[in-house]
């Protein structure tokens, strides 16, 4: 089991880290649902981190909002993806959807040519992040976002927390291992969305899932405690 922590500032990463975190998702302003952490914020977080093994994904959000892009913000997003993997991080947290509501797979591949090469490279993992819960056709989309070169989509199964959402969920979770049998390389669902130390446990064992994601906050400050909770009942 692997369990992702949303870090909206430092203090964050330092209980996600204290709590036995597998990996951050790192974000500033989750008021407005997260966007792109500074620079300097990104680097402290490896800084704190790296010693400790702990994964770092970065969520690019250049704005609050819907999911729609112009030109110009989807350069600026490759813009701010070249900056984090130049700070050393382990992956980035993208998505983007067109007005009709499919996966914007020009976007997509914007980005995942700003992520630069695979081979010698430290940052490996591209996550779609929750513009897949109101996307049309979620099974089809999940094979345009596996073939444009994401490894992960987390998602709630298009409901408003991940436990509603197991159903889909759990026809994801299988469509992803025939996707990765597929493309000879792994591919992954991440179930992320109301995640607390009560029912982590049930949504992993419903869905067949391996990732789990969840701000566990106490105040605005992720709980190391409650990471520490969490962790142990899914063993």
């Amino acid at each position: 089991m692997i369990l992702e922590v949303c870090c909206g500032n430092i203090e964050s990463v330092k209980g996600a880290i204290e709590g036995g975190a597998d990996r951050i998702e790192l974000c500033r302003d989750l008021e407005l649902d997260g966007l792109t952490p500074h620079r300097e914020m990104i680097r402290e977080a490896v800084r704190l981190c790296r010693p400790a093994g702990v994964v770092v994904h970065v969520l690019i959000r250049s704005r609050e909002g819907h999911f729609v892009y112009t030109d110009a913000e989807v350069a600026e997003m490759a813009g701010e993806i070249r900056m984090a993997v130049a700070e050393g991080v382990d992956g980035v947290v993208v998505g983007a959807l067109t007005a009709d509501g499919d996966i914007d797979l020009d976007a997509c591949r914007q980005w995942v040519e700003a992520v630069g090469p695979t081979d010698g490279h430290r940052c490996r993992n591209i996550t779609f992040h929750r513009a897949f819960d109101v996307c049309r056709h979620p099974l089809e989309a999940m094979e345009q976002i596996a073939e444009v070169g994401c490894n992960r989509i987390l998602t709630s199964g298009q409901q408003p927390t991940a436990e509603a959402g197991i159903p889909l969920l759990r026809q994801m979770v299988d469509k992803a291992h025939e996707l990765s049998a597929t493309m000879g390389r792994p591919f992954t669902i991440l179930c992320g969305a109301g995640v607390t130390p009560e029912n982590a446990a049930h949504i992993l064992k419903a869905t067949g899932a391996t990732e789990i994601h969840g701000s566990l906050r106490t105040g605005l400050v992720s709980d190391a405690e409650k990471i520490r909770t969490v962790k142990t009942a899914c063993r």
